[in-house]
């Protein structure tokens, strides 16, 4: 039988006997137990309320009207594709129309044939930070590089029908044409902080010297940038190129929302170690070394049709485990026993991010897992989250051991902690 905590589990998932609870966990303290979640929901609500509204950005730029939420307004100003995402999602508890207003937006700056960029310049780049962005010219409005396509998910949960909106439509053939390099329909990605998860250490024995939050990562937008960030022209470079896990997690949720073919019998096929477990990445050229575990490993528990043996699997042998990622307040980004594990979040000045801390849009993605198999975890990760929150504000993210908040303050997409905390029934099928 496999184990959870040290307890064994039958194959159905179902515990025989539980241990009693502890008198009060750090979290329950912090919420103040049974009789204060009512107030605690509604602090929970009101910071989240205030830092929405705070960061809420409108205005013209180049002839073209904008809304969106800035992600941090101290640390970044722009607009990233899925940070809008996320914060659409938590708009919709408080005003609808910003919901439709931020996603509208994202699509205003698409192009014709439906490719959107990583980040849109709503506001000037400037300094040193024209070397990061993935932009072709100066002065581009965008970047030439993508984020995890969740738009039509996203839009689905705040908005409506996706399939209605001939832009969202355009913007997925555009993904289909360009970044599905083998006929398989998954997406690959052309340099890391295309997935997301910038300087996860997944990727330090991929991209190596160049990797994100190291000095020779310039050097690498340099060279996607004379290829255009072609996908296709990256890898008869030599690459390389990684078909990433969360990448593809997101595309299969938006596919689904988009009403066409399920991506996750693919994603089983292809990403799914059975042996360990886990889900992997695939890279061109072949990688030999073996990567650390990391939270990604674990994401496909956000897919509503992920068979229950699999996600259980996920849950029981991993998840769960007290050692690796069931810490004091879930998910690290790193397993904990993982050698790249580390709550120090710069090298040489630079960020370096993903790389043991907790996000809050990793645990909902995860809790959607356990919401839809019946872990009471759920509850006790909503409820560590949500005092993480309650103690340290909207962050970037947190210490997974402490609950410290980390990172930038007044973080938006911090908000979907909403999520956990007030949950909607439609989660239970990833709001599908």
């Amino acid at each position: 039988m496999p184990r959870v905590w040290g307890r064994e589990v039958s194959n159905d998932g179902a515990i025989p006997s539980d241990p009693p609870p502890p008198a009060r966990t750090t979290a329950e303290r912090w919420l103040g137990g049974d009789a204060g979640r009512s107030d605690a929901l509604c602090r929970l609500r009101a910071e989240c309320r205030r830092v929405l509204e705070q960061n809420w950005r409108e205005g013209v730029a180049g002839g073209t009207r904008f809304a969106y939420t800035c992600p941090s307004p101290d640390r970044y100003p722009w607009q990233w594709y899925w940070d809008s995402c996320f914060t659409a999602v938590a708009w919709r508890r408080f005003d609808p129309s910003r919901s439709r207003a931020e996603l509208e937006t994202l699509l205003r700056a698409a192009r014709p044939d439906g490719f959107l960029g990583h980040t849109l310049f709503w506001e000037p780049l400037e300094g040193a930070r024209t070397l990061f962005y993935n932009r072709l010219r100066p002065g581009d409005l965008m970047t030439a590089s993508i984020q995890p396509p969740l738009l039509p998910w996203a839009w689905r949960i705040a908005v409506g029908d996706p399939r209605r909106e001939p832009a969202l439509v355009r913007h997925h053939e555009w993904l289909e044409a360009n970044r599905d390099l083998d006929g398989s329909g998954l997406l690959w990605i052309v340099q890391p902080d295309e997935s997301g998860l910038d300087a996860s250490p997944k990727f330090d024995g991929v991209w190596g010297r160049r990797a994100h939050g190291l000095p020779g990562f310039p050097l690498l937008v340099r060279r996607n940038r004379r290829l255009g960030f072609d996908a296709r022209r990256v890898l008869a470079a030599g690459g390389p190129v990684v078909c990433e896990v969360l990448t593809n997690v997101l595309y299969g949720l938006s596919q689904l929302a988009l009403g066409r073919p399920s991506l996750t019998p693919t994603l089983i096929e292809r990403l799914y170690d059975e042996r360990r477990g886990l889900f992997r990445d695939l890279v061109l050229p072949p990688v030999e070394r073996q990567p650390p575990v990391t939270w990604a490993a674990l994401a496909p528990l956000a897919l509503p049709d992920l068979p229950d043996a699999i996600g259980r699997r996920l849950i029981d042998e991993h998840l769960l485990d007290p050692e690796r990622f069931w810490l004091a307040f879930p998910p690290p980004s790193v397993s904990q026993d993982e050698a790249a594990f580390s709550v120090n979040d710069t090298f040489l000045g630079l960020r370096r991010y993903w790389r043991g801390p907790t996000w809050v849009n990793a645990g909902w993605l995860l809790w959607l897992g356990l919401t839809r198999l019946g872990y009471v975890q759920a509850n006790e990760l909503a409820t560590r989250l949500a005092a993480a929150v309650l103690d340290a504000g909207l962050r970037e993210y947190y210490d997974p051991r402490t609950g410290a908040g980390m990172g930038a303050h007044d973080f938006a997409w911090s908000a979907l902690v909403l999520e956990l905390a007030q949950p909607d029934e439609c989660a239970r099928r990833s709001y599908l």
